[in-house]
């Protein structure tokens, strides 16, 4: 079945790491979003990565959705977008609140190099596909090989017998933006069920 992605969740860092292909590769992400009118739904600040992805969207047109908890909004509410043009800001109780409402309003998602909090925000999202939670495509954009571990760490687990070779394979990777962002528009997802894939657990 393919999706009609007409929100697209992103995670990524807070920073904008060692190396300027990363704000580069975010800012292409935005570019593209806004000229096809696909709405970004993201963390909610303007640092980091985070904040060139969404300022880039904002200054080519389109449509950003910020979802931040309370205590990080007091902290930095000044470097929210609000009142800079971001379309929607939802401020929530919590980080299981922000994650939810995340997922729920997206139609796919997208992993940009970030750090702990990226990286779990993709297991969640990935373990809830793989159980059947949602049906929507994962994408991951490969930076300079920044995913590089972790995608072999996955297939360790596979190898290993933890993870299916199909539940492996429902997660896009691709170097390019434009190449990413196409593979989510074409992307069949369907639910492989765990206890009949190649590993139960």
């Amino acid at each position: 079945m393919k999706k009609v992605i007409a929100k697209l969740c992103i995670f990524c860092g807070s920073s904008v790491g060692s190396s300027l292909e990363y704000i580069r590769q975010a800012q292409e992400i935005g570019t593209i979003l806004a000229k096809n009118g696909i709405t970004l739904v993201y963390g909610g600040g303007n640092i980091g990565l985070m904040g060139e992805l969404a300022q880039t969207t904002l200054d080519h047109g389109g449509r950003v959705v910020g979802v931040i908890p309370q205590k990080i909004y007091d902290m930095i509410g000044r470097l929210c977008l609000h009142e800079r043009g971001l379309s929607t800001l939802h401020v929530v109780d919590d980080m299981h609140t922000r994650k939810r409402m995340m997922y729920d309003i997206s139609d796919g998602f997208i992993v940009l190099p970030g750090g702990i909090g990226t990286i779990e925000e993709f297991f969640e999202v990935f373990t809830w596909y793989q159980l059947g939670y949602h049906l929507k495509p994962i994408g991951m954009l490969n930076v300079e090989g920044y995913f590089n571990h972790l995608y072999r760490f996955l297939d360790h687990m596979t190898t290993h017998g933890f993870l299916g070779k199909k539940h492996r394979d429902m997660i896009l990777v691709d170097s390019s933006p434009q190449a990413l962002v196409g593979k989510l528009l074409e992307h069949e997802v369907e639910y492989i069920d765990k206890l009949q894939s190649d590993a139960v657990y």
